[in-house]
């Protein structure tokens, strides 16, 4: 079990994995369209929604249901497949941010 003040450091950890996933993803037309309509969100949504750990979780959710995007975002990124994976768990609330 983590302390509390490392709680708060694996929330900003994984949304900085987020946010940098996500710039990675906007990069590519194809994918960012693929990203919008399997999410549900708009651009304006996406936009202001950025600070929620729901949006947050659902872009790396997004990576890990297509390993093909997940291992080449990894690769982009300088982390692992699980690294990203891990963040996109604890952020969508399947492992809970206690673990």
């Amino acid at each position: 079990m983590l302390a509390a003040g490392r709680i708060e450091e694996v929330r900003e950890s994984d949304a900085t994995l987020a946010l940098q996933a996500l710039g990675w993803i906007l990069m590519d037309e194809p994918r960012r369209e693929r990203l919008l309509a399997m999410t549900g969100l708009s651009p304006d949504n996406l936009c202001t929604s950025l600070d929620e750990p729901g949006t947050l979780g659902a872009i790396l959710q997004f990576l890990a249901a297509h390993e093909a995007d997940l291992m080449m975002c990894a690769d982009a990124m300088g982390v692992s497949p699980e690294d990203l994976g891990g963040a996109a768990r604890r952020m969508t609330g399947v492992e809970g941010w206690m673990e």
